[in-house]
């Protein structure tokens, strides 16, 4: 990795209660990330979803997105990866989305809103699949200037920080963004406020325990990745927040796809995650 970013000197918050379950009670799974950052991974026993703690402050963060972030990846993936390749991704991608939401939708969506659209790829193809109108919401604005030039509309910020007023979308969506958000549960309840009644939402998330599986722990954490999901958390999430699964889909790169539609907040099975949760502990290791 030729990156010089010391990260040890960084800003950094402690994370005292898990954002899901609310529990501290956590086991550290282990000590390092794939780029070889002393970064520590932890999994709450209550519930099992998995977080980074200490990790950089809201305002590092920014600053490692800003000019770190892209030229890091690059470096790992021994390939250039920037606002041009990941738009050539993302076409990929959204062509994917799009064949998954024609067949799970029941009528297509009159409007659909991206959160952390970045430059509108996505929503943008999901425009053209349904004739929706498209709103883009990112806190980039030079990749809200791309999603605008293209005819869509745009927003300026943060999904928590986001209030839509009594505006509603039919169509949500969040895309390979959940395991970097500094809180997933405001982000779910605003895109809860956010989602039609009769409207959906989808969401997606990389799954820790098969990038585990597949590579080892430490591989599978990373410093830009604050938390790490499985099938399970995220359904606990997602009732929890007031959405119900109605469909799924789970790709070759290990990321659940998740079609989700409105309904009333009710408790997970703490119960059964707090088992499911052991179980992962035991598999990936416990420091």
């Amino acid at each position: 990795m030729t990156v010089a970013y010391d990260y040890a000197a960084r800003e950094k918050e402690a994370i005292t209660a898990c954002n899901l379950c609310g529990g501290s009670d956590f086991a550290e799974l282990s000590r390092r990330d794939r780029y070889g950052y002393e970064a520590s991974l932890w999994m709450c026993r209550r519930c099992g979803l998995a977080f980074l703690s200490p990790r950089l402050t809201a305002a590092e963060y920014g600053r490692f997105y800003e000019g770190v972030y892209r030229p890091l990846v690059s470096a790992y993936h021994g390939r250039r990866i920037d606002a041009e390749t990941v738009q050539d991704d993302q076409r990929g991608y959204a062509a994917e989305l799009v064949e998954f939401l024609r067949d799970n939708l029941p009528e297509a969506p009159k409007t659909v809103l991206d959160v952390g659209g970045s430059t509108g790829i996505v929503a943008g193809a999901v425009r053209e699949a349904f004739a929706a109108r498209a709103t883009v919401l990112d806190p980039a604005p030079d990749e809200l200037d791309v999603a605008a030039a293209a005819g869509m509309e745009t927003i300026a910020g943060f999904a928590e920080d986001f209030d839509p007023g009594d505006r509603r979308w039919d169509l949500v969506l969040l895309c390979q963004t959940i395991d970097h958000l500094l809180d997933v549960r405001a982000t779910l309840e605003s895109m809860r406020r956010m989602t039609a009644a009769d409207g959906h939402a989808f969401v997606d998330e990389l799954d820790l325990l098969i990038a585990a599986r597949a590579k080892g722990t430490e591989a599978a954490a990373k410093i830009d990745h604050p938390y790490y999901l499985t099938h399970d958390t995220a359904g606990a999430f997602f009732v929890a927040t007031g959405f119900e699964p109605v469909a799924e889909r789970l790709s070759t790169d290990g990321h659940w796809g998740f079609m989700l539609r409105p309904a009333e907040p009710r408790e997970p099975d703490w119960d059964a995650l707090s088992q499911a949760a052991g179980e992962m502990i035991e598999e990936l290791g416990v420091r």
